[in-house]
């Protein structure tokens, strides 16, 4: 018993210093979180003229939408495509990425996109299996990467995909 409480003093300090450094080690990053206002301006087809947007997969049914705040840089390593927004265009792009949803009963929504204070910095529409991660560079460039190219397909009955 005695043995025991030794190891556990001696492994505690260890675990704390990991976890300590795994805090700096992810102290960059952001997050995409559900958001009820980001919703409602997706679906109303709301083009805030302070992001700039991109498509995510196929121009038809885009594996997601992201609008970006124009104070931030998307890195270049991404493969997003941008897109000149207008509301008619935005109008186009939910209908078909919610006809696709329900098509694979998967319903996109609305997302905020937060920097690693909490501050958001974007919005975010897809289903909710499409994710990535948010990371923060010290020049203000913005790594969020595109979700998997098999958003849709990996819902498809196999055999019959029908993504562009």
């Amino acid at each position: 018993m005695k043995h025991r409480s030794v190891l556990l003093c001696l492994l505690l300090p260890i675990l704390c210093l990991a976890l300590a450094g795994c805090g700096s080690l992810f102290k960059n990053y952001g997050r995409i979180a559900p958001s009820n206002e980001a919703n409602q301006d997706f679906v109303r087809f709301r083009v805030h003229p302070e992001y700039r947007y991109y498509i995510s997969g196929s121009e038809l049914y885009p594996n997601a939408l992201m609008g970006l705040h124009r104070a931030h840089r998307l890195s270049p390593e991404t493969l997003w495509k941008e897109v000149e927004m207008t509301p008619k265009q935005m109008k186009e792009i939910i209908e078909n990425m919610q006809t696709k949803g329900r098509e694979l009963m998967k319903y996109p929504q609305g997302f905020e996109i937060l920097d690693y204070t909490g501050h958001p910095i974007g919005v975010w529409f897809s289903i909710l299996t499409a994710t990535s991660f948010v990371r923060m560079e010290e020049d203000g460039t913005v790594t969020i990467n595109t979700p998997d190219p098999d958003t849709y397909d990996r819902f498809e009955p196999r055999g019959e995909s029908n993504t562009q």
